[in-house]
């Protein structure tokens, strides 16, 4: 596991690169993180989702500490849901992807006092290279520059489920333009199950997980407000 962990892309995203401060839903960016998480973990081959849950393919850690606790989380557990870990997982989860992110450089915490007492974070970017990655991959997915990789398309998937479309800076007819592309993406991959996984673009495997956590993504938000052009 080499590449930007998909859940620091994520959040990335949703933060503004000069205000330091995060656009669109705070649970909707939560529980994409957690499953972000496990998401890194199946593109590992490390975890599958198997009789309903998802269980541990291979223990061996992947290198990337945040990513690592959370498979020896699952190995030690009896088996759970998707549902379940999405839910487990993504309590204080921000916070400690936003320490690592601090503590080697890629943003800064500016603590600012409102009403002479409230303490409100807010973190502007130091080094938005990641980002700008990030947003380059997503634009040419959305352009339709070739099929995307694995990991460009979860991307995609987690920001349909989690109802994230405003962190690309989009509104009105482009917005709800972008998320018909991000959806098709998102098809075309095999991670919404309206494609046969023989046909998918992606390994079966990952897609398993992928549709299972985006299925408990969009079951814990409730009923999505509808895209309107």
């Amino acid at each position: 596991m080499t590449s930007v962990p998909i859940a620091e892309e994520l959040l990335l995203l949703v933060y503004d690169n000069e205000s330091g401060k995060a656009t669109g839903s705070r649970i909707g960016l939560d529980l994409g993180m957690a499953a972000a998480v496990l998401v890194e973990l199946a593109l590992a081959g490390r975890i599958a989702y198997a009789d309903g849950n998802i269980v541990v393919a291979d223990a061996t850690p992947t290198g990337v500490p945040v990513a690592d606790e959370v498979l020896a989380k699952i190995e030690a557990n009896v088996p759970h849901t998707p549902a379940a870990w999405v839910q487990r997982l993504r309590h204080r989860l921000r916070e400690r992807v936003l320490s690592d992110l601090i503590s080697r450089g890629v943003i800064r915490d500016v603590d600012d006092v409102e009403q002479e007492f409230i303490h409100v974070h807010r973190y502007p970017s130091v080094d938005a290279s990641v980002e700008n990655e990030t947003r380059a991959r997503l634009a040419a997915a959305l352009a339709g520059e070739g099929a995307p990789d694995e990991r460009t398309a979860a991307l995609a998937t987690l920001i349909v489920a989690a109802r994230m479309e405003a962190a690309l800076g989009l509104s009105g007819e482009d917005a709800a333009t972008a998320h018909q592309k991000l959806e098709r993406i998102a098809s075309g991959a095999g991670f919404s199950g309206g494609v046969d996984l023989e046909q998918s673009t992606v390994r079966p495997s990952v897609a398993l997980v992928v549709i299972a956590l985006g299925k408990a993504i969009q079951t814990a938000l409730g009923t999505p407000r509808p895209v309107t052009h």
